[in-house]
């Protein structure tokens, strides 16, 4: 096993992807290419830069990819906002899914945070 793989914010992050896959099959097919293209991107970012910044040694870049994966969250954030906003999905559907961002969004803060404080003795 990895040391990313027993991080609990790699594992949520991982089912925020599949939520987010499943929100994704509602657009219509002429998104499939745009809007759909680019939140695909931008969530799979999430775990995937978590992962990468975990084989990395030093702990300033650590919290680099940790702070990329946020940005790729919060991107994936207004990317569901916005088609909402075009009536892609649901404002239900935009709620139920917030908390499951909110916890992965304070999760990488922690991480960072903890990261930070190593780095800082």
């Amino acid at each position: 096993m990895y040391s990313f793989e027993s991080l609990n914010v790699w594992q949520e992050s991982r089912k925020l992807v599949v939520l987010v896959y499943q929100l994704i099959d509602k657009f219509p097919l002429f998104e499939k290419y745009s809007l759909c293209d680019q939140l695909r991107r931008a969530i799979v970012s999430v775990p995937s830069n978590i992962a990468e910044g975990s084989g990395r040694i030093s702990l300033k870049e650590q919290i680099h990819f940790i702070e990329i994966s946020y940005g790729s969250l919060m991107e994936a954030y207004n990317q569901l906002i916005i088609a909402c906003d075009l009536n892609y999905i649901d404002q239900d559907s935009l709620e139920n899914l917030k908390p499951e961002i909110d916890n992965v969004a304070r999760m990488l803060n922690g991480l960072r945070n903890s990261y930070s404080q190593k780095l800082n003795r």
